[in-house]
């Protein structure tokens, strides 16, 4: 029996390192390769059917942005108004997403055609079948009903996830549901938005009854789906199906459908009222959502686990957002763009220009802003605490020592002020901070709640949802109600929202989908811009001094470091501040039928009935029918 059992232990690994290849293996999209003489015993050994696991949540649960572990281009879909984005390559097709110039060819969500070296999880076809053979062949095994369940709730769950995914990219996909046979090529077409949005209804309802009593606890169960976490799916789901991308008031082919919003509500009311039961809480500080881990978040719903110390499992967004001199190399995906900062409202809670207990100047623009804006934004002058220095403060003007130029302002979010310099880089598959990336916390929950609330007529409720979060933001209630008496109706609300998001989830990948989702895109104006920071009088030397030179001064100390960046009079006396436009790229232009991207040629022409969507060459396929 020990014999055949480790028999069994060794065919499943050496069938599971088979499977892991998968991707190298493809032949086209549908055309999937055979199980590999995959037999029964992967699915009758628990620590087989474990890694199988593992690994399909490895390709299915998103990471930090800008990660080449996944990306080719899908950078498309980063696009969005909250960054200043000049990168390269793959991403370049996220700033071009934003001025309407996209081609069929320009949106591989699905990944590319027969590219043995694609990056992992970049065809999202092959994470669902990965997910179809478990919950196919998963029942074919040996394992206890109560074990079967429990992963095949996970596997429902994370097929939910990839189908969703896709649909809020292109709208009616191709919706397999089995395990594609040998040589055999997918011709169901594309389903309608409907059936595909009941598909994954379906999945998640399954999942949460097979879930039902998993609580994994242990140190291996973090970022492990739960009922709790099908169920805040679910609600977000039915959140998204009601939304204007999918529920539009301006169509009559496809009229607006309030009962939808109902739906939505009564599931985020569960999804909130269970997180709250489960002693989910806002984080007591906003600065450490993503600082804080484990079992100390009271936040975070669904992670995706990191760490620095174990090969594999780490990301570079340390270095990424880090400034030079702390052995960063910033990325302009994560600089915020004018509008990012102007979306920031005043510390109590109202917009820019209409608090009078708190004004606001465009030079001192840090100044009595909303506290989110300290945790978030660095800028000239500012503190940053890095490498274990409380007491440092930022320089961001052109030309500061060691610093590169054009970053007049730094995102702070995913730092970590304790990390040192040497180990800021992720290098042979090890180092950076490690922290995992929270993909749902409760403030998403909370606020998809307050959407719902405001679309079914509950203001008041609506208003107590963002309150909260403000009040955790340090936000003071002020005469305004923390800023909200302004949102008098629905659709003053609608927007506060919407802006509350952006300003909540900043940088967490999220406000491409919240434009899409409320059909807000194409409404967007001007051009990318971002704040650059010069110096009064041109640079000498290494140190600036009153004068305005940079030089070395007696005892080592910078003269900067003594200044007062906080006096405007002090401040405009060495810096001036600069709005630079993007000149690479053309203002703001996004085509309405740009809420639906089209699939590829080569997805298309690889598969049978698989048409473009209405809008893009060639396009016949209704992305809402």
């Amino acid at each position: 029996m020990i014999k055949q059992f480790k028999t069994n232990i060794k065919r499943s690994l050496i069938i599971l390192s088979m499977a892991a290849c998968l991707p190298a293996c493809k032949k086209g999209f549908f055309d999937l390769p055979d199980r590999g003489g995959v037999d029964n015993a992967i699915w009758s050994t628990d620590g087989a059917v474990q890694l199988h696991l593992n690994r399909t949540y490895d390709v299915v649960i998103p990471t930090f942005p800008f990660q080449v572990i996944i990306n080719e281009r899908n950078g498309v879909h980063l696009a969005s108004d909250e960054n200043y984005f000049s990168e390269t390559d793959q991403y370049t097709r996220a700033a071009l997403g934003l001025q309407g110039v996209l081609t069929n060819n320009d949106v591989r969500w699905t990944g590319n055609r027969y590219n043995n070296n694609s990056a992992i999880g970049e065809n999202k076809y092959f994470d669902i079948q990965r997910c179809n053979e478990a919950i196919k062949f998963l029942p074919e095994g040996t394992l206890s009903e109560a074990k079967k369940n429990e992963y095949l709730g996970q596997y429902y769950a994370l097929r939910a996830m990839t189908f969703f995914e896709l649909v809020k990219v292109y709208g009616g996909i191709p919706l397999p549901i089995e395990p594609q046979a040998p040589e055999s090529v997918y011709t169901g077409g594309r389903k309608s938005a409907k059936v595909c949005f009941d598909q994954i209804i379906s999945d998640l309802d399954k999942a949460i009854t097979m879930l039902e009593g998993f609580n994994p606890q242990d140190g291996n169960g973090r970022g492990k789906i739960t009922k709790l976490i099908a169920v805040c799916l679910k609600a977000k789901v039915l959140f998204y199906w009601a939304s204007p991308q999918f529920n539009p008031t301006n169509d009559g082919k496809h009229p607006y459908q309030p009962g939808r919003w109902t739906d939505a509500l009564n599931a985020n009311k569960l999804a909130y009222d269970m997180s709250i039961a489960a002693g989910r809480r806002l984080q007591a500080n906003y600065a450490d959502i993503f600082r804080v881990e484990g079992g100390l978040n009271t936040e975070a719903i669904l992670v995706r686990t990191h760490s620095a110390t174990i090969e594999r499992r780490g990301h570079d967004t340390e270095y990424r957002c880090r400034p030079a001199s702390e052995s960063g190399g910033p990325t302009t995906g994560f600089m915020p763009s004018i509008k990012m900062l102007e979306a920031y409202p005043m510390k109590d809670g109202l917009p820019r220009n209409t608090s009078t207990a708190y004004p606001y100047d465009p030079i001192m623009f840090w100044q009595n802003r909303d506290p989110r804006f300290d945790a978030t934004i660095a800028y000239n002058g500012g503190p940053w605490a890095l490498s274990g220095n409380a007491a440092r403060r930022q320089w961001t003007y052109n030309q500061a020592v060691s610093e590169s130029n054009g970053n007049g302002i730094y995102c702070k979010r995913f730092t970590s002020p304790t990390l040192v310099a040497g180990n800021v880089r992720y290098t042979n598959n090890i180092g950076g901070n490690g922290f995992d990336w929270i993909e749902l916390r409760l403030a998403e929950v909370m606020l998809n709640y307050a959407d719902c609330l405001n679309e079914t007529g509950n203001l008041g409720g609506a208003k107590d949802m963002v309150r909260q979060i403000r009040v955790r933001a340090g936000i003071v209630a002020g005469t305004a109600d923390y800023g909200l008496n302004p949102a008098g109706g629905p659709d003053a609300m609608r927007t506060l929202i919407l802006n509350e998001r952006m300003v909540e989830f900043a940088f967490e990948n999220k406000r491409n989908s919240d434009l899409r989702r409320s059909r807000t895109m194409h409404l967007l104006t001007g051009s990318m811009q971002k704040l650059e920071i010069t110096l009064v009088k041109p640079p000498v030397g290494t140190v600036l001094n009153d004068k305005g030179v940079l030089e070395a001064v007696t005892g080592g100390v910078m003269f900067r470091e003594t200044l007062n960046t906080n006096d405007k009079t002090v401040y405009t006396k060495y810096f001036n501040t600069v709005i630079t436009t993007n000149g690479s790229y053309s203002p703001y232009n996004v085509p309405e039928f740009h809420y639906f991207y089209t699939f590829h040629d080569d997805f298309v022409n690889n598969g049978l009935n698989i048409a473009p969507t209405i809008g893009w060459a060639g396009g016949t396929f209704d992305p809402l029918d």
